[in-house]
């Protein structure tokens, strides 16, 4: 029998030489973990579709943050149920909003562990969509004004990057503009560049509390089946000053990672979003697949399609994997 020359197995014969001739390379450092934090005190509730994961109040986000620090996770990433919402999202832009206050709590007792947020109207107003409606529709401009006017006042409270998620036209530009003027240069902003209208959402709209009350986002989030576009986002966001650029969601979107690598230079983003969670949490309960193997596959192919960092829920169990805790 005729053996070719080379053998292929012979560099995956043990654990050493596997590791040494491994290609793509997931670290604790590329890590960031999301959380869901709540008016009101004594809260930590479950998301049923979400196992594992909390809203929770502000005293249990710093305690969970103190935990993500400890792990080595350089970064979290928040989000708001407030106390009210209403049809312009004013608590979005409060200095004493529930945003606002996290920030604080976690820069006073965690203050080395670097905190995004997220900028978007749509856990905050009553009807749950991202800004300011006219006419059955959001409209652009107006809704450009109060996320320049969140995003200040989040850098007011101590955020180190903000990210803004809502799919407006400009909102870089915009953001960039308000923060320079007001002595915040120095703050990135990490732009969901490229953001699909996806069903993947399904989840993170239960922890949010933030599924549109009519009609869906089809208006200003991206069509899954355009390709092209995703660059023609991208590039609008460099020119506006983005710092970082995000594909969401990521499971199905390995395409688009590569296309926004290949083309652009910055630290590119995946976001491993909720229902990508959910499909995984859901599988290993049932004994259909095993957990951890199916989490670490998952981001190491999200690291391997292009993504720098990765935005996802697994990050405590990754990070422990890593670590061998």
């Amino acid at each position: 029998m005729f053996f070719p020359e080379y053998r292929a197995r012979r560099l995956r014969r043990n654990d050493n030489i596997r590791r040494m001739v491994r290609e793509t390379h997931l670290r604790v450092d590329d890590l960031i973990y999301p959380m869901f934090s709540a008016f009101g005190t004594g809260i930590k509730k479950e998301i049923p579709s979400m196992p594992g994961i909390y809203q929770q109040s502000i005293e249990h986000i710093v305690a969970e943050a103190k935990e993500v620090y400890e792990l080595g996770i350089p970064a979290v990433i928040l989000f708001g149920i407030p106390e009210i919402k209403d049809a312009l999202g004013q608590d979005a832009y409060s200095e004493t909003g529930i945003i606002q206050e996290t920030i604080r709590a976690i820069k006073k007792e965690v203050p080395k562990l670097t905190v995004i947020t997220d900028v978007c109207m749509c856990e905050y107003t009553d009807h749950g969509h991202c800004g300011v409606i006219k006419d059955g529709d959001v409209d652009n401009d107006e809704t450009l004004q109060l996320l320049a006017a969140e995003a200040l006042s989040h850098a007011r409270a101590g955020a180190d990057i903000i990210a803004p998620s809502d799919m407006m036209d400009g909102r870089v530009a915009a953001i960039r503009e308000i923060l320079d003027a007001n002595g915040f240069e120095q703050i990135p902003i990490m732009s969901y560049a490229v953001k699909y209208a996806s069903a993947y959402y399904g989840p993170f709209r239960d922890a949010a509390d933030s599924t549109p009350q009519f009609g869906d986002r089809r208006s200003y989030q991206m069509d899954p089946a355009n390709r092209r576009e995703a660059i023609r986002e991208a590039a609008l966001d460099v020119q506006e000053c983005a710092d970082f650029l995000m594909v969401k969601p990521a499971l199905a979107y390995l395409d688009i990672l590569r296309d926004i690598k290949d083309r652009f230079d910055l630290p590119l983003v995946a976001y491993n979003v909720s229902g990508e969670y959910s499909m995984i949490k859901a599988a290993a309960a049932n004994g259909w697949v095993d957990n951890d193997r199916i989490v670490m596959e998952t981001l190491i192919g999200m690291k391997r399609a292009g993504a720098d960092i990765i935005i996802t829920y697994h990050a405590k169990e990754a990070a422990r994997l890593l670590l061998g805790r």
